[in-house]
């Protein structure tokens, strides 16, 4: 039962990020919706690195799509090396794919290896600790299903704010 509620939660924010995801575009990604605000920058051996602020609040800027895209990368990435990997996965580690449509491959590969896994919990998986290891540890692992489902929501969220915003300047 709360593997089926958990796993509903998830799916209902995974088809809002599908939504605000489709059609999406690297000028989009790209775009900054103001002069400053957490982006993406690609290095000069082609990898693109993410901007990691030190701080969170409103006076460091809204961060652009191809930030937010590499956030949920990140931690999806982050959630299943922790939780059922080897737990060597860093943020330096973890980069932005460089487009759109690499983008958007990528975290639906996530995002469904994600889905496989819950799939495959039971209550006392979803119950034990073991496994919580990302974003924090020492509770239920039912927790960090439930912490991907709003960490979805809000991205998704922020992505089709910023579509929104871009739409209205470019359109």
């Amino acid at each position: 039962m709360l593997r089926e509620t958990l796993t509903r939660q998830y799916d209902m924010a995974a088809k809002l990020m599908h939504f605000h995801l489709e059609g999406l575009t690297t000028d989009e990604c790209l775009w900054r919706p103001a002069p400053r605000g957490p982006g993406v920058h690609a290095r000069p051996d082609g990898k693109w690195i993410a901007d990691w602020p030190d701080r969170e609040d409103y006076a460091i800027g809204p961060p652009t799509i191809s930030w937010i895209t590499w956030h949920i990368g990140y931690w999806l990435t982050m959630v299943l090396d922790h939780s059922f990997g080897s737990a060597l996965q860093r943020r330096e580690t973890i980069f932005w794919p460089g487009d759109a449509d690499r983008t958007v491959d990528w975290i639906d590969d996530l995002e469904g290896q994600w889905r496989a896994r819950m799939e495959k919990l039971d209550e006392a998986d979803l119950l034990s600790s073991d496994k919580a290891n990302w974003p924090f540890q020492d509770r239920p692992l039912a927790d960090v299903v439930a912490w991907s489902t709003v960490e979805l929501t809000k991205n998704a969220s922020e992505i089709g704010y910023t579509r929104f915003l871009y739409a209205s300047h470019h359109g």
